[in-house]
Protein backbone atom coordinates (compact mmCIF):
# COMPACT_ATOMS: atom_id res chain seq x y z
CA UNK A 1 0.00 0.00 0.00
CA UNK A 2 2.76 2.30 0.94
CA UNK A 3 4.48 1.97 -2.50
CA UNK A 4 0.86 2.51 -3.78
CA UNK A 5 0.57 6.07 -2.57
CA UNK A 6 3.82 7.01 -3.67
CA UNK A 7 3.60 6.50 -6.98
CA UNK A 8 0.19 8.39 -7.03
CA UNK A 9 1.77 10.97 -5.52
CA UNK A 10 4.86 11.41 -7.89
CA UNK A 11 1.86 11.09 -10.89
CA UNK A 12 -0.09 13.50 -9.37
CA UNK A 13 2.50 15.70 -8.74
CA UNK A 14 4.07 15.25 -12.45
CA UNK A 15 0.92 16.08 -13.57
CA UNK A 16 0.39 19.27 -11.90
CA UNK A 17 4.28 20.54 -12.14
CA UNK A 18 3.47 22.31 -15.36
CA UNK A 19 0.66 24.12 -14.01
CA UNK A 20 2.43 25.07 -11.14
CA UNK A 21 5.09 26.91 -13.22
CA UNK A 22 2.93 28.64 -15.69
CA UNK A 23 1.15 29.92 -12.65
CA UNK A 24 4.20 31.60 -10.81
CA UNK A 25 5.08 35.13 -11.55
CA UNK A 26 8.00 35.70 -13.78
CA UNK A 27 11.06 37.08 -12.28
CA UNK A 28 11.96 41.13 -13.93
CA UNK A 29 14.55 40.63 -16.57
CA UNK A 30 18.03 41.51 -14.85
CA UNK A 31 19.71 43.18 -17.49
CA UNK A 32 21.58 45.69 -18.03
CA UNK A 33 22.03 49.72 -16.97
CA UNK A 34 20.89 53.30 -16.92
CA UNK A 35 22.01 56.75 -15.54
CA UNK A 36 20.37 56.58 -11.71
CA UNK A 37 21.59 60.06 -11.21
CA UNK A 38 20.87 62.64 -11.86
CA UNK A 39 17.68 61.23 -12.45
CA UNK A 40 17.65 60.38 -15.41
CA UNK A 41 13.37 59.69 -16.98
CA UNK A 42 13.56 55.78 -16.35
CA UNK A 43 14.84 56.44 -12.69
CA UNK A 44 12.24 58.90 -12.22
CA UNK A 45 9.49 56.45 -13.70
CA UNK A 46 11.29 53.87 -11.23
CA UNK A 47 10.59 56.15 -7.90
CA UNK A 48 7.07 57.43 -8.71
CA UNK A 49 8.20 60.62 -9.60
CA UNK A 50 6.17 60.93 -13.05
CA UNK A 51 3.63 58.51 -13.66
CA UNK A 52 4.67 55.79 -15.96
CA UNK A 53 3.96 52.72 -17.75
CA UNK A 54 6.10 49.23 -17.75
CA UNK A 55 9.56 51.30 -17.79
CA UNK A 56 8.70 52.20 -14.27
CA UNK A 57 9.73 48.23 -12.71
CA UNK A 58 12.59 47.98 -15.64
CA UNK A 59 14.91 51.34 -15.46
CA UNK A 60 17.67 49.51 -16.84
CA UNK A 61 15.95 47.93 -19.98
CA UNK A 62 16.30 50.63 -22.22
CA UNK A 63 17.93 48.81 -24.88
CA UNK A 64 18.17 49.26 -29.05
CA UNK A 65 20.25 49.59 -31.47
CA UNK A 66 23.60 51.54 -31.74
CA UNK A 67 23.12 54.89 -33.28
CA UNK A 68 19.59 56.39 -32.04
CA UNK A 69 18.78 59.65 -30.55
CA UNK A 70 15.84 59.21 -28.91
CA UNK A 71 14.87 58.42 -25.33
CA UNK A 72 13.34 55.20 -25.25
CA UNK A 73 15.91 53.30 -27.54
CA UNK A 74 13.13 52.32 -30.72
CA UNK A 75 11.34 49.87 -27.96
CA UNK A 76 7.42 50.86 -28.07
CA UNK A 77 7.14 49.88 -24.89
CA UNK A 78 8.97 52.48 -23.38
CA UNK A 79 7.84 55.71 -26.33
CA UNK A 80 6.86 57.46 -23.18
CA UNK A 81 10.30 58.43 -22.15
CA UNK A 82 10.78 60.39 -25.46
CA UNK A 83 7.26 62.29 -24.88
CA UNK A 84 9.00 65.72 -23.52
CA UNK A 85 5.14 67.22 -23.14
CA UNK A 86 5.30 64.78 -19.70
CA UNK A 87 6.08 66.33 -16.35
CA UNK A 88 9.74 65.05 -15.97
CA UNK A 89 11.52 67.09 -12.93
CA UNK A 90 14.98 69.10 -13.87
CA UNK A 91 17.81 68.53 -11.45
CA UNK A 92 19.43 72.01 -11.14
CA UNK A 93 23.48 71.64 -12.43
CA UNK A 94 25.88 73.86 -13.30
CA UNK A 95 28.08 73.94 -16.28
CA UNK A 96 29.84 70.54 -15.12
CA UNK A 97 27.75 67.32 -14.17
CA UNK A 98 28.63 64.34 -12.79
CA UNK A 99 26.50 61.33 -14.59
CA UNK A 100 26.63 57.80 -12.08
CA UNK A 101 25.61 55.03 -14.64
CA UNK A 102 24.14 51.83 -12.37
CA UNK A 103 24.68 48.60 -14.18
CA UNK A 104 22.53 45.04 -13.33
CA UNK A 105 24.41 43.15 -15.98
CA UNK A 106 27.55 45.23 -17.47
CA UNK A 107 28.39 43.95 -20.73
CA UNK A 108 31.96 44.79 -21.64
CA UNK A 109 31.83 48.33 -23.20
CA UNK A 110 32.77 50.20 -26.37
CA UNK A 111 32.21 54.17 -24.87
CA UNK A 112 29.40 56.04 -23.25
CA UNK A 113 27.93 59.40 -25.19
CA UNK A 114 26.52 62.23 -23.98
CA UNK A 115 24.49 64.60 -26.58
CA UNK A 116 23.00 67.68 -26.07
CA UNK A 117 20.78 69.38 -28.58
CA UNK A 118 21.89 67.01 -31.07
CA UNK A 119 25.64 67.22 -30.88
CA UNK A 120 28.15 64.81 -28.46
CA UNK A 121 29.54 66.99 -25.97
CA UNK A 122 31.37 63.94 -24.39
CA UNK A 123 32.80 60.33 -25.12
CA UNK A 124 34.70 58.29 -22.56
CA UNK A 125 35.81 55.02 -24.07
CA UNK A 126 34.90 52.32 -22.10
CA UNK A 127 38.43 49.85 -23.18
CA UNK A 128 36.09 47.00 -24.12
CA UNK A 129 36.40 45.66 -20.74
CA UNK A 130 33.35 45.42 -18.52
CA UNK A 131 32.67 48.33 -16.08
CA UNK A 132 31.98 48.19 -12.30
CA UNK A 133 28.24 48.15 -10.94
CA UNK A 134 28.24 51.80 -10.80
CA UNK A 135 30.30 54.33 -12.98
CA UNK A 136 30.49 57.85 -13.21
CA UNK A 137 31.61 60.32 -15.93
CA UNK A 138 32.22 64.02 -15.40
CA UNK A 139 30.48 66.03 -18.28
CA UNK A 140 30.84 69.75 -19.48
CA UNK A 141 27.79 71.07 -20.45
CA UNK A 142 29.83 74.62 -22.31
CA UNK A 143 27.34 77.38 -22.66
CA UNK A 144 24.16 75.61 -22.15
CA UNK A 145 21.87 77.29 -19.79
CA UNK A 146 18.39 76.71 -18.70
CA UNK A 147 15.98 73.93 -19.45
CA UNK A 148 18.52 71.36 -20.92
CA UNK A 149 17.98 67.57 -22.19
CA UNK A 150 20.72 65.18 -21.91
CA UNK A 151 20.85 62.12 -24.38
CA UNK A 152 23.07 59.51 -22.24
CA UNK A 153 24.36 56.57 -24.26
CA UNK A 154 26.26 53.58 -22.65
CA UNK A 155 27.25 51.35 -26.17
CA UNK A 156 28.13 48.33 -25.66
CA UNK A 157 31.23 46.18 -27.06
CA UNK A 158 29.71 42.69 -27.13
CA UNK A 159 26.21 43.35 -28.91
CA UNK A 160 24.92 45.63 -31.75
CA UNK A 161 23.26 47.02 -29.26
CA UNK A 162 23.58 50.29 -26.73
CA UNK A 163 20.98 51.55 -23.40
CA UNK A 164 19.52 54.82 -23.53
CA UNK A 165 18.90 57.18 -20.54
CA UNK A 166 18.00 60.90 -20.94
CA UNK A 167 17.72 63.71 -17.97
CA UNK A 168 16.47 66.35 -18.01
CA UNK A 169 18.49 69.68 -16.36
CA UNK A 170 17.95 73.08 -15.35
CA UNK A 171 21.47 74.18 -15.71
CA UNK A 172 22.29 77.61 -14.39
Amino acid sequence: MNVKRKVIAAAVGAAISPVVLVALPSATASAHGYVNSPPSRQAQCAKGTVPCGAIKYEPQSVEGPKGLRNCHGNNAAFAELSDDSKPWKPTAVGRTVTFNWTFTARHRTSNYEYFLGGQRIAVFDGGNAQPPANVSHQVNLGNATGRQKVLAIWNIADTANAFYACVDLQVS
